[in-house]
């Protein structure tokens, strides 16, 4: 919900940061404000290069770079917050037919509905969208859902330090080609005459929506499955409506309402899936799991103890104690005595080995004692 929340505001942020600076400046400044700080303070990825770069390609230069560039064609801030999402089947469908990640039907069912409303959506606003603009964000959002899927993929166990230093990957492509685009000395005049309306959205898009809302978006996305994942950005759209027309005094029509209620009806699909899978394995674990005290443990050594009598064993032999009983008793009740003991039983023990290889007699048994 709170990613949510910032990457709806976050399409208001850019609105307002196009006044003053071209869309590729703009994205490129964005990753230079999250990298020079971020790599002096957060350790290198273990992932490797090439997922490195490519996520830094990818998110940064051809996903916010199309982005922001559908924004300056026309697209209204509310409503690319709606097209965007549309990275959720994109992100399912490549998850299972890349990484082998198998959603469940009603996963798929709710991104289905959720992509209906996109439809929906897309037929019905072309009054106040533009062709190069709707193109675009789809663009966009499927360069998100490549991202997702590098991020997966890389088995990075940082996710914030892959962020941050493949952020030193989208400026210079990207300022290359706002030169190009826009030429070199009004790329130069947007960035020293940047205003302060346009400092507070370089701001919010790189601290706010890249460095915490990315932050915690790819922690999941490394954390849970893509199908678990990727389908809770269909809440944006909630939150850039409601935004842009607060801040921005955007209309809502009733195609925009009704595409937000059958996107939420497909996220409800979703999250009634993964609440009844936890439900599920919760009440499976307590019926299955017995519970593991000092009392059953002791239970079992007397049992085992019966056992090796009844099989002709020695009545003073210790009968073992099944493993599965000492691992998850340990675990629960933690009674290792200290490791000071430990080491003492550990070093007599090899004194009296060496004194039977030195006699030539059988080893005695060291006492627990």
């Amino acid at each position: 919900m709170l990613v949510a929340a910032i990457w709806g505001v976050n399409f208001v942020a850019i609105e307002l940061g196009l006044r003053d600076l071209p869309p590729l400046v703009l994205t490129a400044l964005r990753f230079v404000a999250v990298a020079v700080p971020l790599v002096f303070l957060v350790p290198r990825p273990s992932a490797r290069l090439r997922y490195v770069v490519g996520y830094g390609l990818v998110l940064g230069v051809l996903k916010f770079g199309a982005l922001f560039t559908a924004l300056a064609a026309g697209m209204s801030a509310g409503l690319a917050s709606l097209v965007l999402q549309a990275q959720a089947l994109m992100s399912v469908l490549l998850a299972a037919a890349v990484l082998s990640e198998r959603p469940a039907r009603s996963q798929v069912a709710g991104v289905l509905v959720g992509s209906v409303g996109i439809g929906v959506l897309a037929v019905g606003s072309g009054g106040h969208t533009t062709v190069i603009g709707f193109a675009l964000t789809l663009f966009a959002a499927a360069c998100w859902a490549v991202a997702n899927l590098v991020m997966r993929a890389s088995g990075e166990t940082r996710p914030l330090s892959l962020l941050a230093w493949s952020s030193l990957v989208p400026p210079l492509p990207l300022l290359g080609l706002a030169g190009v685009v826009n030429g070199g000395q009004a790329v130069l005049d947007a960035i020293t005459g940047l205003s302060g309306r346009g400092l507070l959205a370089v701001a919010y898009v790189a601290y706010v929506s890249t460095l915490v809302g990315f932050g915690i978006w790819n922690r999941l996305i490394v954390r849970y499955s893509i199908a678990q994942v990727a389908p809770f950005s269909l809440l944006v759209p909630v939150f850039g409506l409601s935004s842009a027309w607060l801040l921005l005094d955007e209309p809502i029509g009733p195609t925009e309402l009704a595409a937000a209620a059958i996107v939420l009806a497909g996220l409800a699909l979703v999250v009634r899936h993964s609440t009844a899978d936890r439900n599920n394995a919760t009440t499976a674990g307590q019926r299955h799991e017995p519970e593991y005290t000092p009392a059953t443990a002791a239970s079992a050594q007397t049992n085992a103890f019966s056992s090796a009598r009844s099989a002709g064993s020695s009545p003073t032999a210790r009968a073992p104690i099944p493993s599965s009983v000492i691992s998850r008793t340990s675990m629960a009740y933690p009674c290792q005595p200290p490791t000071w003991v430990r080491g003492r039983r550990s070093v007599r023990g090899s004194l009296l080995r060496m004194i039977s290889r030195t006699t030539g007699g059988a080893s005695p048994r060291p006492s627990n004692r």
